[in-house]
């Protein structure tokens, strides 16, 4: 019998499997059948592995050399080079600052602040084999739990791990469990919320897809919690992956006895089944969640009754986000203090984020919660990419706020977030670089919100629309005094009155680029110009006759013909016939074409003429 002596790790979560992972695969394992290598390696389809701008990635055991942007025409390299002569190859591999391989995975500093919990065993195993989530302890805290404590003490132990719910508001998951476990009734649910919506969001896609049986056995802890017999995971069905793999667990663990009747000879009955969302992102409120599972239509509805009292087919249900159930065995295992110890007094234990946007090194963190703002983005994430200035950060998703440079040393916890106006959400993270308008971002954050609204309640449904309408007036150049004035009137009378949490949060976006940017919405409104360039209509481009050479290349690929001239004269741009497509810019060999702030003034003259002329035919 042939002894594998190698172990290669290829990251096949979606976004690696997105850039070509499972070709590299298949490339591979043409090359160690031609090298007769096949009994030496062992390749493992492993879930994410974290730094997604670096994909595909995958890591080579036993010496723990992580690749980096590996393509197919890799793979005969890192064969002939690394399997076959025991020399990895340099070139894929991490390097530091001053261009040194780093060969110790612990020492790239995207990891070496992260503690893994949640995410334990996220691309160090494959997540379709049962047999290697039980041998790294692998349903040990269910029978743990099943064996050795009660419901009670069970809830005990969360609530001095402190852990609060993961999915957005924080709320105790223990005083959750407690509620649910003192509603007596002839059966109760465990649910658990994997509908992750968020623009830029994907922790729970990525933890269903790397570590499902961890999820799984989150839930069977949950169930034994509150005395549930059932469980759903609610997954939107734009995750096949975590849909497939979640199943696939159930399946295993059924046909092992793990779950189903008895399980451990304990008497505890549990099982579990997966149903897919259509994609609303209001479904990630519970109340709505627990309808859409009903086969309802997913809206909210008031509270009390809370779910704990009356859920799923009105018997009493929880429901946990998938962080927070990936949470769990850990806790169990390593005990409650140890959880307890990392993060802050309020805010304890880690935080799984997807770091996202104008940042260098982009993908699924887990670091302890309190770490700055700063040494998240910049210490982790490596700052912003293309040496640009950092100007802002959106936490919280759609419903979150975007905070400035001089937030970079606040603490990352649910109360100091929720003090500056952003929130933890569910752990988005999108890092925006100088080049942005936050003006155009708040709208862009708002018009998600408007195209998700239920539409239940009025404050949401017309609130949120006729503040994008004012939102859009203003950087379409047309915005008035009083309309910053009208966003915060409407944006607080909506907090204090919409139905559900998601409608409540929905204009942060705008209230938090109000407080730290009114200088960008004054400039809109009173200026009409967009220093960023970025709101069309208040912008506009010139051609610089004294560089302009001729070359006619800026006239002849422009759409709309607007850009007469010839060699001897020269180019212009007919202001008032642009549409701001920037080919001009694109095309220009020597840069006599610019991108200016503000409406140009032939434009605002065609205007005032314009507005003249109406007024006379009135």
């Amino acid at each position: 019998m042939s002894l594998r002596r190698i172990d290669l790790l290829i990251c096949c979560g979606s976004g690696c499997v997105s850039a070509g992972s499972l070709k590299i695969k298949a490339r591979f394992l043409e090359l160690l059948k031609e090298h007769d290598l096949k009994s030496e390696v062992n390749i493992i389809e492993t879930g994410c592995m974290g730094p997604c701008d670096y994909g595909p990635v995958m890591m080579v055991y036993p010496e723990g050399v992580f690749y980096k942007h590996v393509t197919v025409e890799d793979v005969q390299e890192i064969v002939e080079e690394h399997f076959l002569k025991g020399r990895p190859v340099k070139r894929l591999m991490m390097q530091d600052a001053d261009q040194q391989v780093i060969v110790d995975q612990n020492e790239i500093p995207f990891y070496k602040k992260q503690v893994k919990v949640a995410l334990k065993n996220c691309g160090y195993l494959d997540p379709e084999s049962i047999e290697e989530y039980i041998a790294v302890d692998g349903y040990e805290a269910i029978g743990k739990v099943l064996t050795e404590m009660t419901p009670e003490t069970l809830i005990a132990e969360m609530k001095t791990a402190g852990l609060r719910g993961r999915g957005g508001a924080g709320f105790p998951t223990w005083l959750k469990w407690q509620f649910a476990l003192r509603n007596e009734a002839d059966q109760k649910y465990v649910v658990c919320n994997a509908d992750e919506g968020d623009p830029g969001a994907f922790m729970d896609r990525s933890l269903l897809e790397g570590d499902p049986h961890r999820i799984l056995e989150g839930m069977m802890i949950a169930a034994y919690a509150i005395g549930a017999t059932e469980g759903y995971f609610y997954i939107r069905a734009e995750y096949p992956l975590a849909i497939k793999r979640i199943k696939k667990a159930i399946k295993d663990a059924r046909e092992m006895g793990l779950i189903g009747e008895n399980i451990f000879d304990t008497g505890f009955n549990f099982d579990a089944e997966v149903r897919s969302g259509a994609g609303a992102f209001v479904c990630g409120e519970e109340t709505a969640l627990i309808h859409s599972l009903e086969g309802k239509r997913g809206q909210p509805t008031p509270k009390p009754p809370f779910p704990a009292e009356r859920g799923l087919w009105d018997k009493p249900t929880i429901v946990n986000n998938v962080e927070s159930l990936g949470n769990m065995p850990t806790i169990i295992l390593k005990g409650a203090e140890w959880f307890a110890s990392m993060g802050t007094e309020e805010s304890k234990g880690t935080k799984v984020f997807a770091l996202t946007g104008d940042v260098k090194h982009t993908g699924l963190v887990e670091v302890p919660m309190g770490i700055t703002i700063r040494e998240l983005i910049f210490g982790v994430g490596g700052g912003i990419v293309d040496g640009k200035k950092f100007k802002a950060v959106q936490l919280g998703g759609p419903s979150g706020g975007c905070l400035t440079e001089e937030h970079l040393d606040v603490p990352i916890t649910y109360e100091s977030l929720k003090e500056k106006g952003a929130m933890m959400g569910s752990g988005g993270v999108i890092v925006m670089n100088e080049e942005k308008c936050m003006v155009d971002v708040a709208k862009y954050f708002l018009d998600f919100s408007v195209d998700e609204s239920c539409g239940k309640c009025s404050p949401c449904r017309l609130g949120l629309k006729k503040m994008y309408e004012i939102m859009e007036r203003i950087t379409d150049g047309e915005g008035r005094e009083g309309d910053i004035e009208e966003l915060q009137r409407l944006g607080e009378m909506i907090q204090k009155l919409s139905l559900c949490g998601l409608g409540q949060a929905a204009p942060n976006p705008v209230l938090s680029t109000i407080r730290y940017f009114r200088n960008e919405y004054d400039n809109h409104i009173k200026h009409k110009s967009c220093a960023a360039k970025v709101c069309k209509p208040l912008m506009h481009f010139d051609i610089d006759k004294d560089k302009c050479i001729g070359c006619s290349l800026c006239s002849r690929k422009c759409p709309t013909t607007c850009i007469p001239g010839n060699r001897e004269d020269k180019y212009e741009i007919t202001q008032i016939d642009c549409i701001k497509c920037g080919n001009c810019l694109d095309v220009c060999p020597v840069g006599a074409v610019s991108k200016n702030p503000g409406i140009h003034i032939d434009v605002i003259k065609h205007n005032e003429a314009m507005a003249l002329i109406e007024e006379d035919y009135e």
